[in-house]
């Protein structure tokens, strides 16, 4: 994943920042609580592919 692209990129739910998971190749909203898959080095950042983060992944 491109730092830079991730620069620009936000969560399309909550208008936030993403985090960069480069070991499930995901991208996390922290705010909204969800993890973006990442295909083949592109973001699909549609909340219906999206999956639920527990409270243990965010650290809560």
């Amino acid at each position: 994943m491109d730092t830079r692209l991730l620069e620009l990129i936000v969560c399309p739910v909550t208008k936030g920042p993403l985090e960069y998971d480069r070991e499930k190749q995901e991208l996390i909203s922290r705010s909204a609580r969800l993890a973006y898959p990442v295909r083949d080095g592109i973001p699909v950042l549609l909340e219906s592919e999206a999956r639920t983060l527990t409270d243990a992944e965010l650290g809560l």
